[in-house]
């Protein structure tokens, strides 16, 4: 076999699987490429919540990064949940060393807090966020709850939105999308791409569901995946779109919580399978 493009995660641990490590290695594998990984976190985490945090050194953070840079190579790459400002620190440091961020496309998930409101992220390491990661983005994809912690602008309707892509973009990326799921009194779901010239309204269904665990996790590793099979980022962003929404209709319920979105409407006869 040919081996397929190789992608990384830079990420936090989700022990029920519906987010974090777990979902972009199964969005990679959905979308045809070679994951791996190199991992920020352990939570101890089910579909009810997230009750504990253990972080990895930010030394063996850097390392996992490095080793797999210099021997299997990186076409892309993403950051999810980082957890603190030392460690977000030795992740701009070895992005820096194997040109993730550079030559190597790099997708900031800016991952601050779970989706039932529980921290990820230290507050210190905001600023880490806004200083050492997000100049060193190809694009960032804030929810708006993110929004609102960088910028502090709480985005309720599409001129906000687009403020709202100003402001991250004055922050250094090259790209930004500011993803509209959390503009519930939208009929539609609008994400919003912004290069500092120009804006590209990416616009999908609003789907009446519940289990959408993981969704910005799927979103931000089907858009790495496509830029490291070599698509622009405008391309990317759109691959990206069509295929989280079409994960989020394929949402399952989970536990006495909130499921995940499914990458697995891509497998062939996905419910009958092995059966």
């Amino acid at each position: 076999m040919t081996t397929p493009a190789r992608t990384l995660t830079i990420a936090g641990s989700d022990s029920g699987g519906g987010a974090g490590i777990q979902a972009d290695l199964r969005t990679f594998f959905a979308c045809g490429v070679h994951g791996m990984t190199a991992l920020t976190a352990v939570t101890v985490q089910n579909s009810l919540g997230v009750t504990g945090v253990h972080t990895v050194p930010p030394e063996v953070v850097a390392a996992q990064i490095e080793a797999v840079a210099s021997d299997i190579g990186v076409q892309a790459a993403k950051t999810g949940m980082l957890a603190t400002a030392a460690i977000i620190a030795a992740v701009a440091g070895a992005c820096d060393k194997v040109h993730i961020g550079q030559t190597i496309p790099l997708v900031v998930d800016p991952v601050a807090a779970s989706m039932h409101g529980n921290p990820l992220l230290a507050d210190e390491a905001l600023d880490a966020i806004r200083t050492l990661l997000f100049p060193r983005a190809t694009l960032v994809t804030p929810n708006l709850d993110e929004v609102r912690l960088i910028t502090g602008i709480d985005v309720r309707n599409r001129d906000q939105q687009r403020d709202a892509a100003k402001a991250l973009f004055d922050l250094g990326p090259k790209w930004v999308l500011v993803k509209g799921g959390h503009m519930h009194d939208d009929a539609e779901c609008l994400d919003l791409l912004y290069d500092g010239t120009d804006f590209i309204e990416l616009v999908g269904p609003r789907y009446d569901v519940t289990d959408t665990h993981g969704s910005g996790d799927t979103l931000a590793s089907s858009i790495t995946a496509a830029l490291a099979k070599g698509n622009d980022v405008v391309s990317a962003v759109r691959l990206g779109k069509d295929f989280i929404t079409r994960s989020v209709r394929a949402a399952y319920p989970l536990g006495a919580g909130v499921g995940p979105v499914s990458p697995m409407w891509r497998l062939p006869d996905a419910e009958t399978f092995l059966t």
